[in-house]
C-alpha cells in the first residue's frame, strides 16, 4: 500500500486515518484520550462457535457508554488467536465504524501478527481505515531472536508513522524480553512510540524505569489491573482491563484522579478476591468476563472457542458473588 498524504488544520501530514483534527496535534489529542481506562473488547460467539457480530457491536456500544475515551481490539481478552483473518477484519471494521467520526474516542487497533510482512500490512490497513492508535504485540512464536523482535517492532513503527503506537510487553504470554533502555531507545528512534503496555509481574519497576530520563515513556498497565494502585504510584497513565465490568475501573480511576486514594484502594480491595482468582489464567478470565456480559444482557452465549476454559460450579458461584457484591455500582449485574 502507499501512503496517501493529507494535510489537516494542524499541518500534520500522514496517513488517511489522520484526517479531521482540530486545534491540537494528533498525538496530543490521542494521548489525552488513551489516558485512563481503556478496555480490551471481548468477542461473542454463538453456542455453536459461530461469530456473533451483532453481539460485538453491542459490546462496543455498551463499553463506550461507560464514558471511556479509548478501547482496544483485538487482544488476548478478545481471543484474537481464535479468530480467522476475515472475522478479525469484519470486527475491526465494525469498531471503526463506531469510532471513526468521533473526536471523543480513540480506537486502538492491535496488530498481533507474527510475520513482519503481515504485521506491517495490517497496521497500515488499520491506519487507513481510521484507527487512532496501533498496538503492536512483538512476535514470539518459536522464540525469534531479540534482533528479529526489534526489527519487527521498528518496521511497524515506521510503516504507520506518525500514527501513535503502543508496544505491548506481555512476557508471561509471549516469552519476549524487553527492558526499559531498549524501549526508550525505540522511542528515541521512532517518536510515534508513545506508550508501553506493561504486563510483566510485577509491572511496577518497569513502569517506573520507563518514566525516568529526559524522554519519559508513559505506561499502560494490563493484567486486569491486578497491581493497579502500585502502577499508578509509579507513573502509569492508564489501565487496559477486560470490558465486562468497565464501570468499576472507571469509578476507581475517578476516585484516584480526584485525590481520593483511600476510596480507590477500598474499591480495588473489594475487586481483588475476584481478580486474583480469575487472573490465574487468560482463558479463565475470558470465560468469567463473558459469563458476566451474558448476565448483563449484552449477548446470548458465553461460549469460548476451544481450546478454552469451561467454568465449573464453584466458579459460577464466584460470579454470583461478584454480581451481588458490585450491584451497587453496576445495577445491571442483578438482571
Amino acid at each position: 500500500m502507499t501512503d496517501v498524504p493529507t494535510t489537516d488544520r494542524t499541518g500534520l501530514t500522514g496517513l488517511t486515518g489522520l484526517t479531521g483534527l482540530t486545534g491540537r496535534t494528533y498525538a496530543d489529542r490521542t494521548e489525552a484520550l488513551v489516558r485512563g481506562v481503556s478496555p480490551v473488547l471481548e468477542v461473542p460467539f454463538h453456542d455453536n462457535g459461530d461469530l456473533d457480530p451483532a453481539g460485538f457491536t453491542t459490546v462496543v456500544d455498551r463499553v463506550l457508554a461507560t464514558g471511556v475515551s479509548s478501547v482496544m481490539f483485538p487482544g488476548f481478552a478478545g481471543e484474537f488467536h481464535k479468530l480467522d483473518g476475515a472475522e478479525r477484519e469484519l470486527l475491526t471494521g465494525l469498531l471503526l465504524d463506531r469510532t471513526r467520526e468521533r473526536s471523543d474516542v480513540a480506537a486502538i487497533v492491535s496488530v498481533p501478527d507474527h510475520a513482519t510482512r503481515h504485521a506491517v500490512a495490517q497496521a497500515r490497513s488499520a491506519a487507513e481505515r481510521g484507527a487512532d492508535v496501533i498496538n503492536v504485540l512483538p512476535p514470539h512464536f518459536l522464540g525469534p531472536s531479540r534482533d528479529a523482535v526489534l526489527a519487527h517492532v521498528r518496521a511497524v513503527l515506521a510503516a504507520v508513522h506518525p500514527l501513535p503506537v503502543v508496544v505491548q510487553y506481555a512476557p508471561a504470554q509471549t516469552g519476549t524480553a524487553l527492558d526499559a533502555p531498549t524501549l526508550r531507545l525505540l522511542a528515541a528512534e521512532h517518536p510515534n512510540l508513545r506508550w508501553v503496555k506493561v504486563e510483566s509481574s510485577p509491572p511496577g519497576r518497569l513502569i517506573a524505569a520507563l518514566a525516568e530520563g529526559d524522554r519519559p515513556l508513559p505506561a499502560l498497565v494490563g493484567l486486569a489491573g491486578l497491581q493497579l494502585p502500585d502502577a499508578l504510584r509509579r507513573g502509569a497513565v492508564g489501565v487496559q482491563p477486560g470490558c465486562s465490568f468497565t464501570e468499576l475501573y472507571v469509578e476507581l480511576w475517578r476516585r484516584w484522579e480526584s485525590g481520593d486514594e483511600d476510596g480507590a484502594l477500598a474499591l480495588h480491595t473489594r475487586m481483588l478476591p475476584y481478580l486474583s482468582y480469575w487472573m490465574q489464567g487468560v482463558e479463565l478470565i475470558v470465560a468469567a468476563e463473558k459469563e458476566i456480559s451474558v448476565r448483563r444482557g449484552w449477548f446470548g452465549s458465553a461460549h469460548c472457542r476451544a481450546p478454552g476454559h469451561r467454568l465449573d460450579h464453584e466458579e459460577l458461584r464466584l460470579i454470583d458473588r461478584f454480581c451481588a457484591e458490585f450491584s451497587d455500582l453496576i445495577p445491571e449485574l442483578t438482571r
